[in-house]
């Protein structure tokens, strides 16, 4: 089989991360889904206006408004911590910086959407 790697690679023994086209295709999803449930937030955000909290409260305790705002919230930082790590991967050279950026994102993106998933479940669910 030819091996179709630069002189450079071969020297380093680099090659494909066998990865990209995953990552890409997730992007790619999360960004189609972030689009749909976006359109709906809006639309829904201007039926709002106006609304005092207890309206506003009341419209994301109904299962047909709390299940989208989840969604919406999972997949946008789903989609955020894709994005940083392509960023982070491209411009940070050092190795030491990249892998505690790329943690410090993963944690971040993690701990941020919990927070909201917890507080969208506290008003749907009343408690």
């Amino acid at each position: 089989m030819a091996d179709f790697r630069t002189p450079l690679g071969r020297v380093y023994g680099l090659g494909s991360a066998k990865d990209g086209t995953g990552h890409f295709i997730r992007q790619r999803v999360s960004a189609v889904a972030m689009a749909v449930l976006a359109i709906w937030f809006v639309v829904s955000m201007i039926g709002l206006a106006g609304a005092g909290h207890a309206e506003a409260t009341a419209w994301l305790a109904r299962p047909v408004n709390a299940i989208p705002m989840l969604l919406l919230v999972i997949a946008a930082f789903y989609h955020a911590r894709l994005g940083l790590q392509v960023v982070i991967e491209d411009y940070v050279h050092g190795e030491a910086a990249k892998m505690s950026l790329l943690m410090l994102v993963t944690f971040a993106t993690f701990g941020l959407g919990v927070a909201c998933v917890f507080s969208i479940l506290k008003v749907a669910l009343g408690a």
